[in-house]
């Protein structure tokens, strides 16, 4: 076995790299992700290439953190063109605003609740109004949306 794999390096880094992706893969977290293309990359380099161990070794190396630090790069200037307030994962609320929904029960004193989709959110209005009406989410506090009423067409 160990004459096959001085005999053939690259089948080494070939299998080494399927095996920190294919892990990658089972973890999802992408440490592993950017050495398993590192190891894949020496792989057919050393396939085309006659290098020894050591010179192997040494572009693994550079490979991995050269991938590293360009995905860190193409990451860290995709968060600065990223707007600020764009993201508004899991935070429901903040996604709602701006939406237009029917109110299914009357507001009494400027409070109630509102179906949303599948959930029942309780607003505030400034006037009381009637269910049927159609309203705008226009801010949240909490879990409270601020609702106001839609001119009618």
């Amino acid at each position: 076995m160990m004459e096959l794999i001085l005999a053939h390096p690259h089948i080494f880094w070939l299998s080494l790299g399927g095996l920190l992706l294919a892990t990658e893969m089972l973890g999802g977290n992408g440490y592993l992700l950017w050495s398993g293309v590192a190891a894949v990359v020496t792989g057919l380099v050393t396939w085309l290439l006659p290098i020894g161990w050591e010179w192997q070794g040494v572009l693994f190396a550079l490979l991995t953190l050269l991938a590293a630090w360009l995905w860190w790069r193409w990451l860290s200037n995709r968060v600065k063109r990223q707007r600020p307030g764009d993201s508004h994962l899991n935070q429901r609320g903040q996604q709602l605003i701006g939406s237009r929904f029917v109110l299914e029960n009357t507001l009494v004193n400027g409070r109630g609740h509102m179906r949303v989709g599948d959930s029942s959110w309780p607003v505030t209005a400034d006037d009381d109004l009637a269910a049927g009406t159609k309203v705008e989410v226009i801010a949240i506090e909490g879990i409270t949306l601020h609702i106001r009423p839609l001119p009618p067409r």
